[in-house]
């Protein structure tokens, strides 16, 4: 039987997972990552419902009703996908926390190996910390992860142009904006325009972490 560590992920299968990430200390607090767990399912479930206005004009529509993808009881499902897609080398699934509390989630998918290496990254926090850097954090520590033990050399991300927020921490770290994909995702009940950045190894040889405590925008603890 493979040995699993305390999330119940398996140990060594792929590179750099399961992982833990972190400290970094942020305007908001201390920001880490780690895997998502069973019993994030109340702190998850309380901060969708209460930030939905927020949340809901950036995510793609999905079909159901938002109190109903969002119950706590919808959670043990969404965790068993991200915790099968993270055995299978898909994913890497994280739950971001603020001084150990949960806050939001961040996830490197549609991983690729072979010559092309490479990953998308999402991410969402609650409104409360927003503005904080928590996310501009969470964001630098996954990138170093995966250009360093992970093995990648490529990551993408997509987002609305009205997201100037995002926008932000995406440049903040390094990312450049290769291009306009149009009429790209459902979003909000419209198809939205999105832009997409990318960002390789090669640009941030010193590190996203590096950067960002260069720039003042978070510290060591």
């Amino acid at each position: 039987m493979q040995p699993t560590d305390a999330d119940g992920f398996p140990v060594g299968r792929h590179p750099g997972w399961p992982a833990r990430l972190g400290p970094l200390i942020t305007a908001r607090g201390a920001v880490a990552l780690r895997p998502p767990r069973l019993r994030d399912a109340s702190a998850w479930s309380r901060i969708r419902l209460h930030d939905r206005a927020y949340l809901q004009q950036w995510e793609p529509t999905t079909i159901g009703g938002w109190e109903e993808r969002n119950a706590r009881t919808a959670w043990p499902a969404q965790w068993a996908a991200l915790r099968g897609m993270a055995r299978r080398g898909q994913a890497l699934p994280f739950s971001v926390t603020v001084d150990g509390e949960f806050a939001g989630q961040l996830t490197i998918g549609n991983i690729v190996r072979g010559a092309l290496r490479s990953g998308w990254i999402g991410y969402w926090i609650a409104e409360r910390l927003a503005g904080g850097g928590v996310a501009t954090a969470g964001v630098a520590l996954a990138v170093d992860h995966c250009f360093g033990p992970v093995g990648l050399h490529r990551l993408e991300a997509t987002v609305r142009p009205e997201n100037q927020p995002s926008v932000r921490v995406l440049e903040k770290s390094g990312f450049r904006r290769e291009g306009l994909f149009q009429r790209y995702l459902d979003v909000a009940g419209d198809w939205r325009d999105h832009y997409v950045y990318a960002l390789t190894a090669e640009e941030v040889p010193e590190g996203a972490v590096e950067r960002l405590l260069r720039g003042g925008g978070a510290g060591r603890p």
